[in-house]
């Protein structure tokens, strides 16, 4: 019985040095940072284009080609087929975390499509899905900036 209540007592000094290294430790609240807005201004060139999953990439000659996007909006440089036909103003439905961009171009009605951002292989990427006149043909143009 002497046993007993050794380990008993042992049982609860182990339970009172727990539960005071426990209660003693400070809980340290963890915040997120912020988000920087992305920014997208400068100018951007196609690097792969596709056409209802096809690659025009190598069919079309993508290389004249430019979007430059400023704090005032956008203007098209060697227009080919995109979601809009005349320069503009550009609006990002998310400035941290966007995923529609809307373009308005002069004298026109908004029209909005769906917009990544990823970094790839170390370098910023802009990828934009659009369906310019007939819905059946669905494009996605990545682009990535020009040097």
């Amino acid at each position: 019985m002497k046993d007993n209540y050794k380990v008993k007592r042992i049982y609860l000094v182990l339970l009172a040095f727990i539960m005071l290294t426990v209660s003693s430790c400070k809980t340290e609240k963890i915040v997120p940072g912020s988000e920087a807005p992305k920014d997208i201004t400068g100018n951007w060139r196609v690097i792969k284009a596709t056409r209802n999953g096809t690659d025009l990439t190598s069919i079309i000659d993508f290389t004249q080609f430019r979007i430059n996007f400023s704090d005032k909006g956008y203007t098209l440089v060697n227009k080919l087929p995109f979601l809009v036909s005349k320069d503009g103003a550009f609006t990002l439905d998310d400035p941290q975390y966007p995923y529609k961009i809307t373009f308005t171009a002069t004298g026109d009605k908004p029209v909005s499509t769906a917009f990544t951002y990823p970094i790839v292989n170390g370098k910023r990427q802009l990828s934009i899905t659009f369906s310019p006149g007939c819905a059946n043909n669905s494009y996605v143009y990545v682009l990535e900036k020009a040097n």
